[in-house]
């Protein structure tokens, strides 16, 4: 066989490349996610505790209260509230949500979304 015969044969079963990118964002994606709908799904799950875990807490620093000062007007201790500020913290209740919520001035609201929808960039 020719050498250049060998080369194109060479060329045609190569991976093709994929785009270069300096995003680390698009390149962590693409290492860890692409492809792995398993990973994806706990992605989209840590994402959720963690919203919720920041919106508690944002909740009560607007509200201008303290840990202790919440956990005293809902009725818990002020650990119960630092683990619910937690996005590590896998146990919330509607109940304690909606209690949460009272002391603020707020009501729960809950919205199911499709399963089917596109994970958005972080």
């Amino acid at each position: 066989m020719p050498k250049t015969e060998v080369l194109f044969y060479r060329e045609m079963n190569m991976p093709k490349k994929k785009k270069g990118t300096s995003d680390a964002v698009e390149i962590l994606h693409r290492r860890y996610y692409q492809g792995r709908p398993e990973r994806i799904a706990q992605l989209e799950e840590a994402r959720t505790e963690d919203e919720l875990a920041r919106k508690i807490y944002e909740l009560r620093e607007q509200a201008g209260l303290t840990q202790a000062r919440l956990a005293q007007i809902v009725g818990t201790t002020e650990s119960v509230i630092s683990r619910l500020e937690d996005s590590d913290y896998k146990g919330h209740s509607l109940t304690m949500l909606k209690r949460i919520a009272a002391a603020v001035d707020k009501r729960v609201e809950i919205r199911f979304i499709s399963r089917k929808t596109k994970l958005q960039p972080a």
